[in-house]
């Protein structure tokens, strides 16, 4: 995701190409409408010509012969050609563009939901700032690319096909003149094509680390106001913004270089049309009329080719958000079904941890390793032990938001992962220490945990986590705006509200992870009532960090770097007077 941006070759762009494709496809028939109507749009430029050829010629050769009439019906023709080329003008700018819209749609509805399937691994290591930016930003262009692409190919494909062989049956040496002079267009223009594909794609990867910025500033905008840091993140955001300045700074400059190639180009054709073509006229190899539509035409075919070579710099723009669209795509979701996975129902709770070792991706030590557990149907195990100990770890595995590097862990005696991710995750509730409130009222946050539940459901489950009092007492009540993240609620509500969700979802296995160690001791203590009230009959496993809320539990694992060190009830690991009663002591002389 963070690589250096570098020129593409064209092998490069044709599997990107390759892989933007199936987008098209739905989209073909209104793809075919737009290339017929470009050809009508067409017809126009090459018909005008050969008009003003044909009056010019009857007009120094035949003046007679040349009536009012016929330049009457000429320009009825005309006319009418142009009502046919506004009319397909119209259809190629609206319908031809939502075209380009509706695969803009497509991908981004795609790119979205592999979001959804990628990892936890992958958050981990990756900017959300970046990520807005190719699901906003990055598939904008494409609309124009998809749209515009195989319009502007078609178009010029016509014109330079019918202008060369017009041309040539007007003068075949002044033809290939001008036809040997477009490829060295082509070589001078690619100059500055290279570096200005790899100043698109550096833009958008510098735009990405101002959201990035931007987002990690805004999101702690209360730590930032707290320490008085304001020209701290000012000094941060005017680095990025700098480097975002000199990225465009070359991106614009290579525009610049690569359409003042176009140009000069553009003059040095006409010149050659004029010069030669006036030797040509003067030894009788030409006529002054052919001369004339000789002049259109090569204005017609500069100005397509001009207009192809420039769409090199949209062709460019689209081909980057491709590229960094198929970038993310192209991620694999390393946790998913496996063939043959069934839905898990009817859970009985009984949990088992044989051998199970874990190691992050980017480590090479183990930070879970050769864990033994079995736990019971509704039975509670506390695990406690010093931070990176692996406690919070060891719960993510329950649900395979990680996968075990070796060993199997059994949901009522079958192997979790021979069940599907969904319906696994739906038997499991997790009650976390840093809570997240989408933005939205406390009655769509309650209702996450059971999308389409009934008020009356919602607010049970409510009154169940000790949380329908204060809901109440708020300004509209259910209907109440939280803000963003919830900021507008204090933390010991937010924490009731995530737990009548979990109550809600009414799930038989419940992951308790360090739920109350941010709260004052009256937010505790509410929370602590909501949460033994949530964990009756059902399976659960708390990572503790106050360890008098969990001596209640059946079994408390202790958690070092060695693995499990110590495990049984609170009473028997005290009189161990081992690690835990040592880590007990501890915490009643800090209380």
């Amino acid at each position: 995701m963070q690589q250096t941006a570098k020129s593409r070759t064209a092998g490069e762009n044709l599997r990107l190409f390759k892989r933007f494709l199936p987008y098209f496809r739905p989209r073909l028939p209104v793809l075919l409408l737009d290339l017929f109507c470009a050809s009508l749009t067409t017809i126009c430029d090459l018909v005008l010509p050969l008009i003003v050829r044909y009056i010019t010629n009857m007009g120094a050769t035949n003046l007679a012969g040349l009536s009012i009439a016929t330049v009457v019906r000429l320009s009825a023709l005309y006319v009418v050609l142009r009502i046919v080329d506004t009319a397909a003008n119209y259809f190629m700018q609206s319908v031809g563009h939502v075209m380009g819209t509706h695969i803009e749609t497509d991908m981004r509805r795609d790119l979205f939901a592999h979001l959804q399937e990628l990892p936890h691994a992958y958050y981990s290591n990756t900017k959300i700032g970046q990520l807005m930016s190719r699901i906003t930003s990055d598939l904008f262009d494409i609309t124009e690319f998809a749209h515009h692409f195989p319009e502007e190919l078609f178009i010029t494909s016509i014109k330079v096909v019918v202008a060369f062989v017009i041309l040539c049956g007007m003068n075949i040496p002044l033809t290939l003149i001008i036809f040997a002079s477009l490829p060295l267009m082509v070589v001078c223009s690619n100059h500055f094509a290279k570096p200005m594909q790899k100043s698109f794609k550096d833009s958008r990867h510098q735009l990405g680390e101002i959201n990035a910025r931007v987002e990690d500033s805004l999101a702690g905008i209360r730590v930032v106001k707290s320490f008085a840091n304001e020209d701290v993140e000012k000094a941060k955001f005017a680095e990025d913004n700098h480097a975002f300045l000199g990225v465009k700074k070359r991106m614009y400059h290579n525009m610049a270089g690569f359409h003042s190639v176009t140009r000069m180009f553009d003059g040095i054709m006409y010149i050659l049309v004029v010069c030669i073509g006036a030797i040509f006229m003067i030894k009788g190899r030409i006529g002054a009329a052919d001369l004339v539509a000789y002049l259109l035409y090569v204005t017609t075919l500069l100005a397509s080719v001009r207009r192809l070579v420039e769409f090199t710099e949209n062709f460019q723009r689209g081909i980057t958000g491709i590229e960094r669209f198929v970038e993310v795509m192209e991620v694999p979701a390393s946790i998913h079904d496996l063939p043959g996975a069934r839905d898990l129902t009817q859970v009985r709770g009984e949990l088992e941890f044989d051998d199970v070792s874990f190691a992050y991706e980017d480590g090479d030590t183990d930070v879970l390793s050769h864990i033994h557990l079995h736990v019971k149907p509704g039975e509670s195990v506390a695990l406690v032990g010093p931070s990176g100990s692996g406690k919070t770890t060891l719960c993510n595995l329950i649900p395979r938001f990680y996968e075990a590097r070796s060993g199997v862990i059994r949901i009522d005696g079958t192997d979790i992962r021979e069940y599907t991710l969904h319906s696994l995750r739906k038997q499991i509730g997790m009650v976390q220490q840093d809570v997240y409130l989408f933005s939205g009222t406390v009655l769509s946050n309650i209702e996450y945990g059971k999308p389409g539940a009934s008020r009356e459901e919602i607010m049970q489950a409510a009154k169940l986590a000790g949380a329908h009092d204060f809901i109440m007492e708020l300004e509209k009540g259910y209907d109440t705006y939280v803000g963003e993240h919830g900021v507008k609620l204090s933390g010991g509500q937010k924490q009731r509200i995530s737990i009548a969700r979990v109550f809600l979802k009414n799930p038989p296995i419940l992951v308790l992870d360090e739920a109350t160690s941010a709260l004052d001791n009256e937010s505790e203590h509410l929370v602590q009532q909501s949460l033994e009230g949530l964990m009756k009959g059902r399976t659960t496993f708390t990572i503790a960090h106050r360890l008098t809320t969990i001596r209640g539990a059946n079994t408390i694992l202790v958690l070092t770097d060695e693995g499990i060190v110590e495990q049984g009830s609170h009473a028997e690991l005290m009189a161990k007077k081992g690690v835990y009663y040592n880590l007990y002591r501890m915490y009643q002389e800090n209380e």
